[in-house]
């Protein structure tokens, strides 16, 4: 016989790479100590984290495994800008994506 444990649709913790997340927390420690704790709560815009994932992964990309100022993997640099994206989602403030249903800016001729 075994206890019941209703968690049927929860989350599966289980299933996240221990490893991973170790080092998406020495970013997060390394941002902490250079900014604040929390410092990204109170807003980046998205634009502004799109660009410093894809910096990090064509970084990867490129065969660079270190970022050169943290000496940490760059994608656990990208792991972080894509959780702060999911952390700012609700921040409709924050969204400067551009969009192909808005009208763009008419450019300026003198």
């Amino acid at each position: 016989m075994t206890a019941l444990k209703y968690d049927k649709g929860k989350a599966r913790m289980d299933l996240l790479d221990p490893y991973a997340v170790e080092q998406l927390s020495h970013v997060l420690a390394f941002g902490a100590q250079k900014y604040a704790a929390h410092n990204w709560r109170m807003g980046i815009s998205k634009g502004r984290l799109i660009a410093a994932a894809l910096r990090h992964l064509f970084a990867y990309l490129g065969g660079r495994d270190k970022d050169d100022e943290t000496g940490l993997s760059h994608v656990a640099h990208a792991m972080c800008c894509c959780m702060f994206l999911l952390g700012l989602e609700h921040r409709t403030d924050l969204d400067d994506r551009y969009r192909e249903d808005h009208e763009t800016p008419t450019r300026k001729t003198d």
